[in-house]
């Protein structure tokens, strides 16, 4: 299977365990790795063929900003359904959710969570 590599999506958000991420928040860095066949766009050169990666980044800023869980667990899987449910061609994506500064005395180090869904399993599909 093809897949599309969209990296380095920056977006400051309120996701965190501690309260004050909630009211203060940090930035976050999102990999998104997306499964699809591009065989038809690479003999087509049409856009309509494959995935636009501008949306899938506009969905990941978008629910980074406007998202406030308390688990980057549960930020991750609701940008991997998002795009699962967006982007009709994909049969997997992976989502490499990180916080780069976590606020853990101590550490200097990044936090990442590494969630892979598929298309059967949004919706119950």
């Amino acid at each position: 299977m093809d897949c599309i590599h969209v990296t380095g999506i920056r977006a400051y958000g309120y996701t965190g365990y501690l309260p004050e991420e909630q009211v203060l928040g940090q930035w976050f860095e999102v990999d998104v790795t997306l499964w699809l066949d591009l065989s038809i766009a690479g003999n087509t050169d049409a856009i309509k063929d494959t995935v636009d990666y501008r949306s899938v980044i506009n969905i990941v800023q978008n629910l980074v900003k406007t998202s406030k869980f308390v688990l980057v667990e549960c930020l991750a899987t609701n940008i991997a359904d998002s795009i699962l449910q967006k982007c009709e061609y994909l049969s997997q994506v992976q989502v490499i959710l990180s916080k780069p500064a976590a606020p853990i005395p101590d550490f200097g180090g990044r936090i990442s969570i590494d969630i892979t869904r598929s298309r059967r399993g949004v919706g119950g599909g």
